[in-house]
Order: structure tokens, then sequence, then C-alpha cells
């Protein structure tokens, strides 16, 4: 039954997208698009999108959350500035505020750390591993015992793949757990920020413009992947040299024009096309208002414990970006849900979905979504609980504790046996993260967070909240827990990462003593969540397979739902008409000059408002628009994750890095829609113009050869 599952979706997924520009496709689909990306307008072999050895899909990298690409054969990579901003952010303080000012590296000497834990993956593999993750699956297991045997052969895949030296791998779910594939990347664990624009150019517009459109925003940065002598990757040293890629994207000589094609290729991080219809209500209807609400009051907060306070200011700066993003971006989901009428359109592809398996005994009992309604409901409650109890993780020593206080207890068991997460594997990752905290971290600023926090977890149903961690807050008391603790400490905080469990539980540290307090409850949730997911994969796995066979029925195309593995999208340059409105597809230099106040988020450099108000825009002319563009829009289909990706032209080159869209197709999570789905860019032309007249960054531009 596997073997011919997975031969059937790779059949299914050779069919022609209903919407051709819809999709967020594995590589290994491109021969069965070859027709339709030629005659779109691509100008490769489309096989060669298929190739993880050639490029250019062997130039796109993973940063673990964005998308970015090599673009030089000395490791230089090319992603969007906010993905870079926190290492802009950690490598700043009063007198030296990157942020605002930039950074650019005179030479490789000059590059600086990255923030610890940051990452630079190079896609290797990505191969079908289903048969291997149903050994010993039945459905005669229980929810908890499916899936603890699914991790198991998870966890094995993994280590197998993870023998290979400096390898990071993972095992990933498509199609709700019908089918799954192993992705294999070369993990490089020195990266370095190169290059920098100004805040007034990587974040021209900031939260006001941001997911809005007419864009003028500069959003690239440059990072370089570094590795030992000797080739291998290894982490920061010294001696430590750049990384010689297999390939690099060329840069375009020429820009793109209106309704010009064009590729993105990344890692989006997660969609939600393919729930079921309560799901999606429960969501729209109770679940992001909520959770827009959290970040609302969380961002607040954060600007009102900062204010007046520079060094907080920047040590919290990425946190409530972040914050910002985010609950704005709920906000267009929501009002795009009621635009394009989103529960009656899932109910209405639902029904229609449901009729077929009703309308045959076979198909009903194969298939079964009684089943997966039933386990919905309880996971949607569950799910309400933990986003209000969740925030206790922004107190982020109690956070820190309480990982530590796991590590001691998972480290008692053998390395195959431990928690994900709680590994060999996943020790410098941790380190790195528990060092992070050290810029990132104002006493008074966490504890107001914490408070804020508390009042939210005291929302959730009394029997799901944990009586021990409440009595032990009670007892310790806010003062004693900030005034007391050592685990502000970078070095007291790492040197907990070798105690033993019996050490914990005889501290004296109020945080300590609240991790300790707090586990029992914590493993008990755990194990509940367990259980349900094992239940969940087998319901949602036989109601998706369901799916993908009245597709083929229906001779459709069921392209997955994005899980942060490699992918490429296509489309073309163009804008569009809203509400008597008219969205040209490029936005200019002049339209920067027209918005900058030289206040706030409208504070471009002076510099390059002069250079634009003298239109000294030398070869980065647009000849189609006789200026300097700025950004440019296209029908492309990303989501999250995909910030970073390459934008490709239809050779293949590099032609500007895609970074946001439009807050009316946000929606586009749960159900893609082609009248307001838009991707915004930021156009190479005008970051070559940055790098060459505004900042200077000609020894880049050499290195790039476009220079």
């Amino acid at each position: 039954m596997t073997r011919f599952l997975s031969l059937a979706v790779t059949s299914l997924l050779a069919s022609t997208a209903a919407h051709a520009e819809e999709g967020m496709w594995l590589p290994r689909q491109t021969p069965s698009l070859a027709a339709e990306l030629k005659a779109k307008g691509l100008q490769l072999d489309p096989a060669t999108l298929g190739d993880l050895q050639k490029a250019p899909m062997n130039a796109i990298a993973s940063l673990g959350g964005c998308s970015a690409a090599f673009l030089s054969p000395q490791g230089l990579v090319a992603t969007n500035h906010h993905c870079v901003y926190g290492s802009i952010q950690y490598n700043s303080k009063p007198g030296q505020d990157y942020l605002t000012d930039g950074f650019l590296a005179a030479d490789f000497a000059g590059e600086l750390p990255a923030a610890p834990g940051t990452r630079i993956y190079v896609i290797e593999d990505l191969r079908d591993v289903t048969r291997d993750m149903n050994k010993g699956v039945s459905t005669r297991l229980t929810g908890a015992a499916r899936y603890e045997k699914m991790e198991a052969n998870r966890k094995a895949l993994v280590s197998a793949c993870e023998k290979q030296p400096n390898r990071r791998c993972d095992v990933r779910a498509y199609y709700g757990g019908a089918t799954y594939f192993l992705q294999q990347q070369l993990e490089i664990k020195d990266v370095r920020l190169v290059y920098a624009p100004a805040g007034g150019i990587g974040n021209f517009g900031g939260e006001t413009d941001n997911w809005m459109w007419p864009r003028h925003t500069g959003d690239f940065g440059f990072y370089r992947a570094y590795v030992a002598p000797d080739g291998t990757s290894a982490p920061y040293a010294a001696t430590n040299v750049p990384y010689k890629p297999k390939s690099w994207l060329k840069v375009a000589t020429e820009g793109v024009k209106e309704n010009d094609f064009v590729m993105v290729a990344g890692f989006p991080g997660t969609t939600s096309r393919l729930v079921t219809a309560a799901e999606a209500k429960f969501n729209f209807d109770t679940m992001t208002p909520v959770q827009q609400q959290l970040l609302n009051d969380y961002s607040a907060a954060i600007e009102k414990a900062t204010a007046g306070d520079p060094d907080a200011t920047i040590k919290y700066a990425s946190i409530i970006k972040g914050a910002d993003n985010y609950k704005k971006k709920y906000l267009g989901e929501m009002a795009g849900a009621d635009r394009i009428g989103l529960a009656a359109r899932k109910e209405a592809a639902e029904a229609e979905y449901r009729a077929w398996i009703a309308a045959d005994p076979r198909r009903a009992a194969m298939y079964n979504p009684a089943a997966l309604d039933t386990l919905v409901a309880e996971a949607n409650q569950s799910a309400l609980d933990s986003v209000r109890m969740g925030t206790l993780g922004r107190a982020q020593l109690l956070s820190a504790a309480r990982n530590l206080y796991r590590w001691s207890k998972e480290r008692q068991k053998p390395d195959a046996q431990r928690e994900s997460g709680y590994q060999d594997r996943d020790l410098l990752p941790t380190q790195q993260r528990l060092t992070a905290i050290e810029r990132r971290y104002v006493p008074k600023v966490d504890r107001a967070l914490f408070e804020q926090a508390l009042t939210e977890y005291r929302k959730a149903p009394a029997e799901k909240r944990d009586p021990a961690l409440e009595a032990k807050i009670a007892e310790l008391g806010m003062d004693r827990l900030y005034a007391d603790t050592k685990l502000g400490d970078t070095a007291t905080r790492l040197a907990w990462l070798n105690k033993t469990p019996a050490e914990f539980e005889a501290s004296t540290d109020p945080f300590i003593q609240l991790a300790v307090a707090s586990y029992p409850r914590d493993i008990a949730r755990e194990a509940e969540a367990k259980a349900r997911a094992g239940q969940l994969q087998a319901a949602r796995s036989a109601y998706m397979r369901g799916m993908l066979a009245f597709a083929e029925a229906k001779g459709r195309t069921l392209y997955p739902d994005a899980n942060g593995s490699l992918r490429f999208t296509y489309g073309k340059v163009t804008g569009k008409a809203v509400d008597g409105q008219v969205w040209t597809p490029f936005t200019t230099a002049e339209g920067l000059v027209a918005k900058q106040t030289g206040k706030g988020e409208f504070a471009a450099p002076q510099k390059a408002i002069d250079l634009i108000k003298a239109k000294d825009y030398g070869r980065w002319t647009a000849p189609a628009l006789g200026t300097l563009p700025v950004d440019f829009m296209s029908t492309v289909d990303i989501t999250n994750g995909n910030s970073g990706s390459s934008t490709l032209n239809a050779k293949g080159e590099f032609v500007g890095l895609a970074f946001d869209g439009t807050l009316d197709g946000v929606v586009a999570d749960w159900q893609y829609d082609p009248t307001i789905n838009r991707t915004i860019h930021v156009d190479s032309r005008f970051m070559l113009w940055t790098m060459d007249k505004v900042d200077g960054a000609q020894r880049l531009l050499r290195e790039m050869g476009v220079m």
C-alpha cells in the first residue's frame, strides 16, 4: 500500500496545475511541468530545476527560518535585511548602532560573527522515505504507540543520514503524513555578517509599509559562509576560510520588466491549504484573533519597558520586529478570509469531496472523515489553551531554566532514546541560543513580559494549568525571582548544561526551582500531545490519501502544503487593480524620496536622497522605466520562510529577492486566490545601486562579477 501510494502521488503530481502560478513545487516535479514552464517563458532546460547537484537549485540555501543563495565562489550569501536583522542587532550597542547606520566589512578580516546559532544549510538531497517511516506502523497501535514508533523510525533515518560529517538531516511529512521525504543539507556553522545597508534603506517604511504596496524598501543583506582550512564545516575560528560552493547564481546584467517570467526558489515555512473546513473556521473565528491580540499586547509591553533606554531598545529590537510583523499579518489574514469568502469556499470544496467518499462504502471505510473530525475538535481546543500558556516562554530565564533541566533529564538516557531537540546533535545549537540571551535580555523588561504572560496564562482553564508552577511563583515572588537568580550571567547559564537532575533539584536559584516544579506537568502535557499527534497522523493521512485519489479522479493537481523543504514557484512580473486603484508592478527611487521625512520609519540616508535627486543612477537605470527601480511585484506563490529567496529570471539568473506579500493576499497561506496573490521583491538594480553609489561596496560587486 505504501509503495502504491508513493507511485500514485508521483503520478498525480505530474499533472498540470489548475492555476499555473499557484503551488510550491518540489524539484522532482519539474519534468512534469516542463511544457508549462517553457510556455510561460523559461529559457533553461526545465530538467535542471530538478537537479540538486546543479545550478541554480544547488546554489539555494536555508538559514533555518529564511531562505538565501550563494552569489559568489567565495561563499557570499544574499538574503533579506530582516533575515540578517538578528545579527545586526547582536553586533550593535550604544555608540555602534548598525541597526541605524548599517554595516559594511572592509575586507574578510572585518566580517563579524553572526548571532550565535546562525547557520547556513546547503541543500544536497530530498528523497522519499515513506516506506521506512511506516515500518512497524499499523492501525492496531494506539496513538501514543504510533507516535513513538514513527518517531523512532524518523530518528533512525536522521541518525543514518548524519553519519556523514557535518550534515543536518530531517524527515518531513507531506499530505498529512501520507508521504515522507528526508531532506539532507550541509550545515555550515561559521556564518559572518558581511554587509547590511542602513536601516533607512533595509527597513525603509518600517511597520507602516509592512505588507503594503507601493513599497520602497531595500530589504537585502549579506552573510558569508566560512569553513575550516581543509574545507570541512567547523564552528567559528579565526583560521577559517570562505566556503567554496559548488554553484552560485549569476547576477543578471539586465533586470526584469513587466510581464517577464520569474521564479523563486527557497524554503517556504508552513501553509494550511489542505486543512479541513472546521480547522480553517476555528483558526479565523477563534485562534487568530487571540494570537493577534497576544502579539499586540506583547509588542506594546516591550515598547513600554524599553522606553528611554537605548541599550534595552537595541537588545529587544529584533524581538519586537518579529512580533510586529506577525501581528499585522494576522490582521491581514482575517480581512483576506472575509474578502474571498474563505469559509464558504472551504465548505463547498469539502462537501464535494465528502460526497464522493460517501458514494462508495469502500471509500467511506478507507478515508473515514468522521475519525479526523473528532480529533480536530480536540486538537483545536488544546491549541488555544497552549497558545495562552505558551506566553510564559517570553520570560527568557524561565524558558532557559526549563530547557536546561530537560537537558539534564534527557542526558540520563541513551542518545537515540532522547527526545528530539535534546540529542547530541542539538547540543551546539542549544549552547548558542543560551549564549545569545546575553544581548537580548534586560531584567526589567523580562520581568514585565513575565508578568504580562502570567495574566494570559491564567485565562486558560484551571484544569490545564500547572498548580505546582503557580504555587512556586507565588511562594518566591517576582522580586526574589529576579534579584536572586544567577542565570542572567552567560557562563553560569551555560554551566548548568553539565549538571545532573539532582543538582537542579537541590538548587536555590529561583528560576531553576520553577523549572523543577513545572517539569511533571510539562511531561504529562507532552504525553497527551504525542498521543493526539499519533491519532491525528493516522486519521489525517487516510483522509489525505482520499483527497489525492479524489483530485486524480477529477484530473486536478494537489500539491503538498509548504513544510520548510526546498520548493520553487514561478509566475510573471505584474501589478493588479485594487478597488479603483491600479498597482503598477514597479516602484522607483523618486517614490522613495516622495515618502522621505527624515524621521522615524521614513529616514533614508541623506547620501541616498541626494543621489536620487541628482538622478545619479549610473548603469543601474531600468531602460523601460527610465529611472532606478526599487521593488517589483509578481504572481509567484510564497509564504513565510521564503523571505530571502532569490528571484530568478528566465535564464536562472539573479534579479532580486522576495521579501513580502501584500496584506490582502496573506490569506494565501490558507487559500490561494490568483486575483489577490502577489509577492514583493527588492529589485537587484536597487541593491547594486545602493552597494555601488551609496555604501561603496565595490569589493563585493567585484566578487559577484558585476564590476
